[in-house]
């Protein structure tokens, strides 16, 4: 293994509780990134991240180019959506996301000639990309590209990044963390990334570095992965960018468990990473703030990965925002006989798809598509008082005092017992004897809690 490689990191290369679910990467793992090709419409949904919703700035019947922004937003925690489809603006609609929210769409009908292919994905990730000069950008600069890119976290909590690169003398930044653990079961685009793409995502992490002021950077990667371990050790050399590697464990991909494994430094209840002095971001967004900054373009795609023993043929997809999930699903061959259940996202922090025609995010990852086989449930009975969700929660929480409070609409105690606090990996749900879906309750009730 190259000498880049962490083998004495600062921290335990691990973290107390979680769980050890079956990986379910087998499926995908090997498969390399295909490039989706342009479908006849997009959706694009103007609510793809944590913070204020944004509003259309083109008309209906409008002619976009691809990478042309369609709606912005004034407020500092948002993300402009750009097209991601050459085409004609349609009626605005409205659709419903897996996570439940009634969102406002733009729909595009795809016109004209398309960039696809080979020439697709060298505009994206392919070419050249010089680590040389980095720090000579300016960092007001590279954070307002970040911002105008419209990107945003691609690990699934779509946090505006340009938020996380801004200078705060209060709170200074020494830690650059580059998240590529990517321990949800069955997902594999980011591991696809780092073999395949491995040079933008160490101009992003530098980047990324130079705009916050950190004089560390790490790239985080379970040691389950020894493949993309050895393809970013044998990039990272000269670079100062050190590749570390941690066990094997879910959730190490949280951001809180990656920086206790990796710094051996805790992030307090209700905190966020900057409060220890670190930036958290995903490898696909790394690779995104690379080809926003040194080749000005936007975030309009990303790998998605289709996956599961439900789907005829797995497959990791670089997909435009936008394209449906019934579109992805028929291109890897449509469902098995004895498919169950389609999950957008992984099986421990999806969320199962009542609508198929509902379109890829930002923060979508993956399809996980499962059979009556993965989802035979137990009959849920009454909490036995054992402790188990206790003992593998992550966060040091009581999971099933906050789900029965949940579900009781116990606001105090939700509070009491800081409801908010979880990040919903659902290592509770996982062990819990009684099937009771704790992880479902304590979303249901993060989402009526009384602000």
């Amino acid at each position: 293994m190259s000498s880049s490689t962490v083998s004495a990191i600062p921290g335990k290369g691990t973290f107390r509780r979680g769980v050890h679910p079956p990986e379910g990467k087998q499926y995908a793992a090997n498969c390399p990134i295909e490039i989706l090709p342009p479908p006849a419409q997009v959706v694009l949904p103007l609510l793809q991240h944590t913070g204020a919703p944004c509003q259309p700035t083109v008309k209906m019947k409008e002619k976009v180019a691809l990478g042309q922004q369609i709606a912005n937003a004034d407020a500092f925690v948002s993300a402009p959506i750009h097209a991601s489809i050459s085409g004609v603006v349609q009626k605005d609609s409205v659709t419903t996301l897996p996570n439940a929210r009634h969102v406002k769409t733009l729909p595009i009908v795809a016109e004209g000639e398309q960039l696809s292919g080979q020439a697709l994905w060298d505009d994206l990730y392919g070419g050249d990309w010089s680590l040389k000069d980095l720090e000579s950008r300016d960092p007001k600069a590279i954070v307002s590209a970040v911002r105008e890119a419209g990107i945003v976290g691609q690990g699934g909590a779509a946090f505006p990044t340009h938020v996380k690169l801004v200078r705060n003398p209060a709170k200074p930044i020494d830690v650059i963390l580059v998240n590529g653990c990517e321990c949800e079961p069955y997902l594999t685009a980011d591991y696809r990334l780092m073999l395949e793409a491995p040079q933008p995502i160490l101009a992003g992490a530098l980047l990324a570095a130079h705009a916050a002021g950190a004089r560390q950077i790490y790239i985080a990667i379970e040691d389950n992965k020894p493949q993309a371990i050895e393809k970013l050790s044998q990039a990272a050399e000269g670079t100062g960018v050190q590749v570390a590697v941690l066990h094997t464990k879910y959730p190490m991909g949280g951001e809180k468990q990656t920086i206790l494994a990796l710094l051996g430094r805790t992030v307090p209840t209700g905190g966020l990473p900057l409060d220890v002095g670190v930036v958290v971001m995903n490898v696909a967004t790394a690779a995104a703030v690379a080809r926003a900054v040194l080749r000005g373009k936007p975030l309009t795609h990303r790998v998605v990965t289709v996956s599961g023993a439900g789907i005829a043929r797995p497959a990791n997809l670089l997909t435009p925002i936008g394209v449906s999930y019934r579109e992805l699903i028929d291109h890897c061959g449509g469902f098995r006989s004895r498919t169950a259940r389609a999950v957008a996202g992984g099986p421990m922090m999806g969320q199962a798809l009542g609508d198929l025609d509902a379109p890829v995010t930002k923060g979508t990852s993956g399809i996980t598509v499962l059979t009556e086989e993965d989802v035979r449930a137990a009959q849920e009975t009454a909490c036995v008082r054992c402790g188990r969700c206790v003992d593998v929660c992550p966060l040091n929480l009581v999971p099933t005092k906050l789900a029965l409070a949940s579900r009781a609409e116990d606001w105090d105690l939700c509070r009491k017992y800081h409801l908010m606090a979880c990040m919903e990996c659902g290592c509770c749900a996982y062990v819990c004897p009684a099937g009771i879906p704790l992880a479902q309750l304590i979303r249901t009730g993060k989402a009526k809690l009384p602000r």
